[in-house]
C-alpha cells in the first residue's frame, strides 16, 4: 500500500502528516508503529491526520496518534504543524481556523513572521477530568516515585501532565523517572512527565517524557502545562519563554479561567511516499 505523507516538525517535535479529507484514514496500530520507526519507517514522535469537519462552525478534524499506535487527545506542537499543513496544501486560505480535536476545539493562527499561535483553551485542574487520583484540585501534589516523594503539579491541556521543578534539566532523571511517572497508577490514562527549570520569571527550560513516545525534543502541551504550573506556584509571570532541546516557544496565560496561547515554529521537512507493508508489526 503506497501512501503520500508530509514530514514536519515543531521545535524538533516531529510528525508524519496525512491528508484524509478525501480518503478515510484506516491504518492499523501496527502500521502506525512501522511508520513511526526511525530505522524501518519514516520516523516520528506522532502521526497527524487531517479530516473534514464533522461539526458546524469548525474547519477540520485533527487526530493524533503516538508512535506506539495509540490515539491521544491533543498535541500542541502538532497543532501548529496542522495549521501550516492545511494552509500550504491549499486545503484552506484562511490564516485562522477552528479545529475539532478529541479534547475540544482549538484555534490555530498563522502569524506574519511565519510562526503559528494556537489558542489551546483553558487548563484543567479537576483531578477527575485530568484524570488523576487525588481528593481535590490543588496547586501541587505529592507523588511517590519508586520510594521517592516528588512534588508535582497535575494539569490537563487536553492531555494529562505531571510537572515537577528541577534544579537543572540537563541532570534531571528524565530517562529513569519519566517512564515511572508515565505509568504511575494514580494516572489511569498514563501521563506526560515534565521536568522544568525556572531561569527567571519570564523564562524556563523544559524536558518532557511523553506518554507513548518517550522523551521528545519539544512538547507544546507540556510547555503550556509547565508555564501554568509555574504561574500558579508564583515562580513565573506571563508571557514565558520556554526553551526546549528542539527550539523555543512563547506561552501566555492570564490566570484562572483564561485560555493558554502558544506561539512557535512549524516547518515542513520533506514530502514523500512510502510502500507500507500490509503485515507491518
Amino acid at each position: 500500500m503506497k501512501l503520500r505523507f508530509t514530514k514536519m516538525h515543531g521545535a524538533g517535535n516531529d510528525y508524519v502528516v496525512f491528508d484524509a479529507t478525501r480518503t478515510p484514514f484506516a491504518l492499523t496500530p501496527a502500521q502506525m508503529r512501522f511508520l513511526g520507526d526511525r530505522r524501518f519507517g519514516v520516523g516520528c514522535d506522532q502521526i497527524l491526520v487531517v479530516e473534514s469537519p464533522r461539526t458546524a462552525g469548525t474547519d477540520f478534524v485533527y487526530r493524533i496518534f503516538n508512535a506506539d499506535g495509540g490515539e491521544v487527545q491533543q498535541c500542541g506542537n502538532g497543532a501548529r504543524c496542522f495549521a501550516r499543513f492545511v494552509h500550504d496544501h491549499g486545503l484552506t486560505d484562511r490564516t485562522e481556523i477552528r479545529v475539532e480535536t478529541a479534547s475540544g476545539v482549538i484555534v490555530p493562527r498563522l502569524e506574519p513572521d511565519g510562526r503559528v499561535t494556537v489558542d489551546m483553551g483553558p487548563p484543567v485542574f479537576d483531578p477527575a477530568r485530568i484524570p488523576f487520583d487525588a481528593p481535590a484540585a490543588a496547586v501541587t501534589h505529592s507523588l511517590d516515585i519508586d520510594g521517592h516523594m516528588r512534588t508535582i503539579s497535575a494539569v490537563s491541556m487536553g492531555n494529562p501532565h505531571a510537572v515537577q521543578v528541577v534544579d537543572d534539566v540537563d541532570t534531571a532523571p528524565v530517562a529513569t523517572e519519566g517512564p515511572l511517572i508515565e505509568h504511575h497508577p494514580r494516572f489511569p490514562e498514563r501521563v506526560n512527565a515534565g521536568f522544568m527549570q525556572v531561569l527567571e520569571p519570564h523564562a524556563l527550560r523544559l524536558r518532557v517524557f511523553e506518554r507513548g513516545a518517550g522523551e521528545t525534543l519539544a512538547c507544546g502541551t507540556g510547555a503550556c502545562a509547565a508555564v501554568v504550573a509555574g504561574i500558579r506556584r508564583g515562580m513565573l509571570e506571563s508571557p514565558v519563554r520556554v526553551e526546549t532541546r528542539g527550539g523555543t516557544l512563547t506561552i501566555r496565560w492570564d490566570g484562572e479561567g483564561a485560555a493558554v496561547f502558544m506561539t512557535g515554529p512549524a516547518e515542513t521537512v520533506f514530502e514523500g511516499e512510502i510502500d507500507l507493508p500490509p503485515d507491518a508489526t
